[in-house]
Order: structure tokens, then sequence, then C-alpha cells
């Protein structure tokens, strides 16, 4: 693992934080397939439950459109598999279709023959129903991390460009405090490179700042104050994410779930979309990949 202290462009120069390219990224899955429901929601009953993914993803384009955004969507192959036109229509638009997985698998639960074998089927039936060449790929729930380095050699053997699979954080549910919090390459004599979700420094801390719950949960003004932050103190671009479910306030609601997990979840879904307005406004986005081609040639 290494990585070059170089930068893009530095907040000097850029004379304003929105200067700096940011990627903006959506995680393709329905309400009922998020990691915060594994335990209470079986997967055999996934067919069985509304469905709102296609609704949500079509509202979630049209608020790019009036944001004037193009964006990555890492996309389940089992949603690719239920609504092939919808893949067509988010590649219409010029948006970047990326991998992220069959079926929301967390990587560290899966051997290296099955992680092959997700991204064989997840990618085919996304190139198939989207038209489009397939090069990122996200891990659901950032689930690459020190149990899994390996990942990382599959991902290059198969030619992916990038991947945005790693949270360097601690938390509860993921994370991989030791890795690089920006661009690096973990794969020895290969391109391919890793672009971690975004963090800020705080003294000796490092805290998530890369969009979901962080952003949805919190006043945007703490957003808006991390990611100015980052930039002036590290000069890179930021790497956001966020799910369609996220500005559905009227989904289903899952009683038997952990409150816990039912407050990371259910929180302030309304205010969402003007908040998601409001950094398209303030910040410069594009598409991760565009972003991991100028930070490509950052790194070693």
């Amino acid at each position: 693992m290494s990585m070059q202290d170089a930068r893009p462009e530095s907040f000097a120069t850029a004379g304003k934080a929105d200067a700096l390219l940011n990627a903006m990224s959506v995680d393709i899955e329905d309400w009922f397939q998020v990691g915060a429901f594994e335990t209470v929601i079986d997967r055999a009953d996934w067919d069985t439950l509304e469905q709102r993914v296609e609704r949500n993803t079509e509202a979630v384009l049209a608020l790019f459109d009036e944001a004037g955004i193009k964006a990555t969507f890492f996309i389940l192959g089992w949603v690719a598999e239920r609504y092939p036109a919808l893949m067509q229509q988010i590649a219409a638009a010029g948006h970047e279709i990326a991998n992220h997985g069959y079926d929301h698998a967390r990587v560290f639960t899966l051997t290296p023959d099955q992680f092959r074998s997700d991204l064989d089927r997840s990618r085919k039936i996304l190139e198939d129903t989207s038209g489009q060449k397939v090069a990122g790929y996200r891990a659901p729930s950032f689930s690459i991390d020190q149990r899994t380095l390996w990942a990382h050699e599959i991902l290059a053997e198969q030619g992916y460009a990038y991947s945005s699979s790693v949270a360097p954080i601690n938390h509860d549910h993921y994370g991989w405090a030791g890795s690089p919090r920006f661009a690096w390459k973990p794969v020895e004599q290969s391109d391919f490179i890793e672009l971690p979700v975004t963090t800020v420094k705080l003294g000796n801390r490092i805290l998530a700042a890369g969009g979901g719950g962080f952003f949805r949960l919190l006043p945007y003004a703490l957003y808006d104050r991390a990611i100015r932050k980052m930039h002036r103190d590290d000069g890179r671009g930021a790497i956001f994410y966020f799910h369609p479910w996220e500005i559905d306030p009227d989904q289903p609601r899952v009683g038997n779930a952990p409150i816990k997990s039912k407050i990371r979840h259910y929180t302030n879904l309304k205010s969402m979309r003007g908040k998601l307005l409001q950094a398209g406004q303030d910040f410069n986005w594009g598409r991760v990949d565009e972003l991991a081609a100028l930070e490509a040639g950052l790194v070693r």
C-alpha cells in the first residue's frame, strides 16, 4: 500500500471549495435490502415485498437533472435483472453504471470463489441491461477491509479500473481504520485503484463525511463545514454516496428491526431531497470514474 502526497488542485489555487471536482454516487438498492435490516428480512422474501426502487431511482434521476449532476450508480444485479428499462434510462442520461454485487452480500461473508461468481453474475446483468461497460465496483456496506485483501486482487484480475469499497473509519457495521484516506493502489504491478469514501480529520480523529446517514441525520451546515475543511486541509475531491430510499419518506416501516437501525434508517427522510439539492449547488460534482481518472495519476 502506498500513496503519493500529491494534490489535483490546492485549495489556495482553486480559490473556493466548489472548484474541486467531487464524485457523486448512488447505491441502488431497495428499502428492504439494506444492511440495517439484514437480520430481520430474509432474502427469500424480497420478491414478496413492496418494491419501490424503480420509482425512487427515477426520482433521483429527476433530482440530478434539476441540479445538473452526472453521477455514478452502483447497482445491485438483483435490481438490474428486474428493471432493465431503468438501467437503460440511467445510462441514457449520461450517468456511469457500476457494480454493487448481486444481492448485497457483504464481501467478508464470501469466499474468494464466491466473490468471483458474484462479480461475474452481477457484471453480466448490468452490462447486458444497460449496454454500458462496467469498470467500477462498490462492495455492499463498504465490506472490503483487512479481512478481504484478496478482493482487490480479484477486482484487478477481472479488469476493473477502480473500487470505492473502503470506509477508513471505525464503525459498528463496517470500517477499515488503517486504510489510507485517499486514492491508493492496493495491488502491486496494477493500475487498479481504491477510492475510499470521504472522511475528515479533526485532531487525531477520523470522522465519516461521505454522505449516507452522516449527511441525512446531521444539519447540512456540518456537512458543508466538514467537506470545505477536507478540501482546505487535503486538497482532494470528496466521494459522496446515498441511496434512493433516503428520499422516500413513505416507504414501509420494519417494526421488528433493532431500534438503532430504525433511527438510522428513518430519520430525516423528508428533508433529504432538499439537502441534496443544496449540496448540488454548493459543490462541483462529477462521476466516480472522472475522479478516479484524476486520482490515478497521483498514486504510485
